[in-house]
């Protein structure tokens, strides 16, 4: 009897050691042995950056849905975000009434040009701050972050009045000039991620160097500036992208005789208006410029800086990471 009673508890003891076994691979399987591992947490994570994504491309989804749209889908509630048929006239509208590639032009000169300069100005900068010494290094530093601070709506009429009395508004002159003197777009939040990046650079690479006699210049252009290289292709991504989609400053200083993409985006209504070429679809409703059209003129005008931003994405998310902009 006695047997009996000692098997069945033995019995009963492996049926909940192997239902606790089962348990725990369940529970790994399902949470992992770090609960980030398992297929819960694997499931959680993705279902929540599926809805982020989702709200960062909706913009772009029905932007681009709407380009190709005809007048008759617009107006139709029916239509969702896959039109009937493809509406190529809306991009045919939109290149006459941007004058695509005059105002890609002078975009372009710009937000290349301007980025470029940036860059070497405020590596330059950067590395002075952050390696020399020199009288009053640490109120320059102040005075760079104050210009950071200041909106630039407060500097928009005296700078109006500098540069119409050095002859430079209507020209390209007004963005590139202080681009090369570290001033340009967002050019203090450059100077301080170059300032951050050479801060953290040994100091060993530069004391070799001035031991085998080398400049200053030299030693910033042929050791420092090659280590830069992650930190000058954020600093430029970041000033082009700025450059091609600003507005306000263009819009004070610039004119007919050289207007970028975003100026004319304003005036694309005058311009499809007056265009007796285009569509008469263009010019039925109460707005002279329909929904299509403007969105195919807005997707144009984004294209280029997301066609460099998916050749250059790898290094880009490289630079981020080595220069700390995360931390």
């Amino acid at each position: 009897m006695r047997l009996t009673e000692r098997y069945r508890q033995v019995r009963l003891e492996a049926v909940r050691f192997t239902e606790s076994r089962r348990a725990q691979r369940v529970g790994k399987l399902l949470l992992g042995p770090n609960v980030n591992d398992g297929y819960v947490a694997k499931t959680v994570i993705i279902v929540l950056l599926s809805v982020i994504a989702f709200l960062y491309l909706k913009p772009i989804i029905y932007m681009v849905s709407t380009s190709v749209k005809s007048l008759e889908d617009l107006i139709d509630p029916v239509v969702g975000l896959i039109p009937r048929s493809l509406h190529s006239q809306n991009y045919i509208d939109a290149w006459r009434g941007l004058r695509y590639p005059e105002a890609f032009t002078n975009t372009f000169i710009i937000a290349f040009f301007g980025s470029l300069f940036q860059v070497l100005s405020c590596a330059l900068t950067g590395y002075a701050l952050a390696r020399l010494r020199f009288p009053g290094k640490s109120l320059f530093f102040v005075l760079i972050l104050i210009t950071f601070l200041v909106p630039p709506e407060i500097t928009i009429i005296p700078l109006y009045m500098i540069f119409n009395k050095l002859g430079w508004l209507n020209t390209p002159l007004v963005f590139l000039v202080p681009a090369i003197l570290g001033q340009g777009m967002r050019g203090a939040l450059f100077i301080i991620i170059f300032r951050q990046f050479f801060l953290s650079q040994p100091k060993a690479l530069e004391e070799a160097a001035k031991m085998d006699g080398a400049s200053v210049f030299r030693l910033f252009f042929r050791i420092m500036m090659p280590l830069a290289g992650s930190a000058c292709l954020v600093v430029f991504l970041f000033s082009f992208v700025w450059y091609w989609n600003m507005h306000f400053e263009p819009s004070m200083f610039l004119s007919k005789d050289f207007i970028p993409l975003s100026l004319r985006l304003n005036e694309l209504s005058t311009e499809l208006l007056g265009n007796k070429s285009l569509s008469l679809s263009v010019a039925v409703g109460k707005d002279p410029v329909s929904e299509g059209p403007k969105m195919a003129a807005a997707f144009l005008i984004i294209l280029p800086p997301l066609l460099v931003y998916f050749i250059a994405q790898r290094w880009f998310t490289e630079g981020i990471e080595r220069t700390g902009l995360v931390e």
